[in-house]
């Protein structure tokens, strides 16, 4: 018999043309099977095959678990310290294992072990194709439409399959069986019972890598994709730049008559591209970004990662474009939140924040107007500023001396101090379902704590421009906010 096992093994293998370890492993988890069948409940068994020989020992085996973890399933589980008095220094994840009489391979079903050993041998071969797929580094899945599942597209290239989910299709888009498709390899998931390989065709990446076919001089190094942003099957930009004076980044990429540029967009059912001039500069980035909306001037907030873009009524339009779209690729391209605006209403925000800084440094630094738009005029926003920009700096300032200067960063100290103090106090009064409210920082609940607002039904009860008002945070923020604080308005 054990000699009989060693030729099936081998059979198996050149037919299969599957490594004889790999039969060997199906052999004893068939075995196992037949093993665990035969004792019943939950417990765990394992076949060691002599490759040599052909003869085999079964044992059943208990895996170690932390004593405070109780026991899960007790016909294969036991605790650390009843281990620890069987094999003293065993450990928590070890094994302990009980030799017991092994299955005659004659009594397992023929067909239960030639189903396991079967699907072991499949899992195998599975696992080998796409190995040797991932390590070709393709990044792009070129095959047929097999079939349509619930909705998904399985694509077939040989004998490896992809899934392409229905949310990352181009909207509109219909696939039939048979179909030619290229599609973005956007995950790999072996833990997957179906195909392992899940495709995009709506992903950023799809864009970047059919620009990369398209272009050569991208994959000689001369050019180089540095973002994009895709509403598929609509509009997309593409952020590019050259790393070769000689190359125009640009017209590179859109090749001659359009040729190269075009096959993209063929690809994509007709979607739109902006190639855009990448620039290490921020600013002319989302200048850049915006077109063919041209801008007036920008303002950047470092600290919110966001920018104020003004342009001119005649352009406000076109910098937002249909459905707030170009506006928001812009954002998603560059990185930065992009807030779109007319010069009357820069003008308006930035008198409405000046008038607040002065306020401020009246209140808080117990100074005129005059001294307080000096500093506003300087560019001084803030108390932390006052207190902790270099003494050079301000010394700088013409209308201030020596003696001005350090009395003003004194008491821009002492008021920052009594602020965190007044801070501390006040958010010991605000309410845990406020503290736990999504999206709220510990700087924001410190804020509301000193404006008053302690319960969550206080932030419920604020209008979006109380809120903007009294934080800073932007209109978007605001309403969130408030929406969520209103949430177990509805649920109870």
């Amino acid at each position: 018999m054990n000699r009989e096992l060693l030729m099936l093994v081998d059979a198996i293998s050149r037919e299969k043309s599957v490594d004889l370890e790999v039969v060997f492993a199906a052999v004893e988890a068939a075995l196992a099977s037949a093993s665990k069948k035969l004792h019943g409940g939950e417990v765990d068994m394992r076949v060691s095959v002599d490759r040599e020989s052909g003869e085999y020992e079964t044992f059943r085996r208990w895996h170690v678990v932390p004593n405070e973890a109780g026991l899960q399933l007790p016909d294969s589980e036991i605790l650390l310290f009843e281990a620890q008095e069987q094999i003293p220094d065993i450990e928590v994840d070890d094994y302990i294992e009980e030799s017991v009489e092994s299955v005659s391979i004659g009594r397992i079903g023929a067909q239960a072990a030639k189903q396991v050993i079967l699907q072991k041998i499949r899992d195998a071969e599975r696992e080998q194709l796409l190995t040797d797929f991932l390590s070709r580094g393709e990044k792009i899945f070129v095959g047929t439409v097999k079939r349509l599942d619930k909705g998904d597209v399985i694509v077939e290239q040989g004998r490896i399959e992809g899934r392409l989910r229905r949310s990352e299709m181009i909207p509109k888009e219909n696939l039939r069986a048979g179909d030619r498709v290229r599609a973005y390899i956007a995950e790999v998931d072996p833990t997957l019972r179906g195909p392992q390989i899940l495709l995009s065709r709506s992903a950023p990446g799809f864009m970047i890598e059919l620009f990369a076919q398209e272009v050569p001089e991208i994959e000689q190094g001369l050019l180089e994709i540095k973002s994009c942003a895709r509403d598929a099957g609509s509009r997309a930009k593409i952020a590019v730049v050259s790393h070769d004076k000689r190359v125009d980044p640009i017209g590179t990429c859109v090749g001659v008559r359009g040729s190269r540029v075009n096959a993209v967009t063929n690809e994509l059912a007709g979607e739109r591209v902006d190639i855009v001039l990448w620039s290490e500069d921020p600013a002319q980035f989302v200048i850049g970004a915006l077109a063919p909306a041209n801008v007036q001037s920008i303002v950047v907030d470092e600290e919110r990662h966001a920018m104020d873009v003004v342009v001119d009524e005649e352009n406000l339009a076109i910098a937002i474009g249909r459905g707030g779209q170009n506006v928001r690729l812009a954002s998603e391209m560059t990185g930065w939140r992009i807030n779109i605006m007319t010069a009357e209403e820069s003008a308006t925000k930035q008198a409405s924040e000046s008038d607040h800084v002065r306020k401020l440094f009246i209140d808080k630094l117990d100074v005129d107007a005059e001294v307080a738009d000096i500093l506003i005029n300087e560019g001084f926003a803030s108390l932390e500023e006052v207190a902790y920009v270099p003494m050079q700096e301000m010394l700088e300032i013409q209308s201030f001396d020596e003696d001005t200067v350090n009395e003003l960063r004194t008491r821009a100290k002492d008021a920052l101090l009594t602020m965190e103090l007044a801070k501390e106090e006040g958010v010991g009064d605000v309410s845990q379902d406020l503290r736990d409210l999504e999206g709220l920082t510990p700087e924001l609940i410190g804020t509301l704590a000193a404006a008053g607002i302690h319960k969550r039904d206080d932030l419920a009860d604020l209008a979006v421009d109380e809120l903007t008002e009294m934080t800073a945070v932007d209109e978007a923020q605001a309403k969130a906010l408030i929406m969520k604080a209103r949430e177990h308005w509805f649920t109870t």
